[in-house]
């Protein structure tokens, strides 16, 4: 089965998945794609074959489109994946899911009516290797009961559009929903402290940020944001348990002796750090939906718990206090208590 997707925004990450899905991953054909700005949208579509309809709802309804692609801006992403759940076809959502919890909630609703599961959020790092190993060794129980977790991400510049809030909702975003995945447990509270800012930021801008975030069961999670380190894309992962430690590999670099130095590469964007794990999500969800399975990525549920915990970081930020995520408990349709 060859599966027909319909693609919603035609910005950057949208072409960058169009061209996966037509020269990557098997079993895939883009067949129409739309965006608010035409031209955009035919540039996109022209190179695979695909026609260019005029809007969302007119994708997500027509005959050629199997599943659905949602890569516009992101306060349009809960009407996307609204009518998708209304049309029972299943859609791949890049984050956020939605950019208010009210918005997330209503997805989930949606997809409870409905009774099967259609939603998949676009949290990539759940496919990198690194992080699977990461996984693989704690719920095998190599380092015993995990009890704190040390993070970074480190980018090399933003630009000036970037704000201090995006720190949370935009970056640490990934390492919120990925350290969920790690530790399957629930994230209770959010705080932020800001050390010396560096001088190499726009002087609106507070970096790096120090996020300090714990869980359900006690885990204390340190997260380093520094989104202007100048050196690279360095992302990095370690949790301590009560028997041994896991850290997060680097990427696979040759070491290079020369000069009287020894040196070894490092990335300086998240397009080549993350590849293989974009390549991997796309292959894992056009193969649930052409065997017919419910998709087992990053859910509904998933991209609510997000969004609630991302803005009550800000929250933080702004406030200086503790800020308690609140979030509302867990239904059994996304594995909750009964």
């Amino acid at each position: 089965m060859t599966v027909r997707v319909g693609v919603i925004g035609a910005g950057w990450i949208g072409k960058e998945h169009i061209q996966r899905l037509t020269h990557t991953v098997t079993g895939a054909r883009v067949t129409a794609v739309t965006d608010i700005d035409t031209a955009r949208a035919e540039e996109a579509a022209a190179p695979v074959g695909a026609r260019v309809l005029p809007d969302g709802a007119a994708v997500i309804a027509a005959d050629d489109v199997d599943a659905v692609l949602v890569t516009s801006w992101g306060p349009t992403h809960a009407e996307h994946v609204l009518t998708a759940i209304a049309a029972g076809k299943p859609v791949f959502c890049e984050k956020p899911l939605a950019t208010t919890a009210e918005d997330c909630l209503r997805i989930i609703e949606a997809e409870t009516a409905h009774g099967r599961r259609l939603v998949q959020v676009g949290f990539m790092r759940r496919y990198d290797a690194g992080y699977r190993q990461l996984k693989q060794v704690i719920e095998a129980g190599r380092i015993g009961e995990p009890l704190i977790v040390h993070c970074a991400h480190r980018n090399p510049t933003v630009p000036e559009s970037y704000t201090s809030d995006m720190a949370a909702l935009d970056t640490a975003v990934h390492e919120v929903d990925v350290l969920r995945w790690l530790l399957d447990d629930e994230i209770v509270s959010t705080q932020v402290v800001t050390p010396r800012a560096t001088s190499k930021r726009f002087a609106h801008l507070k970096d790096p940020q120090i996020m300090l975030f714990e869980t359900a069961k006690g885990v204390r999670i340190d997260l380093e944001v520094f989104v202007n380190c100048q050196y690279g894309y360095d992302i990095q992962c370690e949790a301590v348990g009560e028997e041994g430690l896991v850290r997060l590999p680097d990427p696979a670099a040759v070491g290079v002796r020369s000069a009287g130095q020894q040196s070894t590469e490092v990335l300086t964007d998240w397009v080549g750090r993350f590849a293989d794990a974009f390549d991997t999500e796309f292959r894992e969800w056009i193969a649930g939906i052409a065997a017919g399975d419910e998709p087992t990525g990053p859910s509904a549920w998933d991209g609510y718990a997000a969004t609630v915990i991302t803005s009550a970081t800000v929250e933080a930020l702004e406030s200086g206090h503790v800020v308690a995520t609140d979030l509302k408990p867990r239904p059994a349709f996304y594995g909750g208590a009964a």
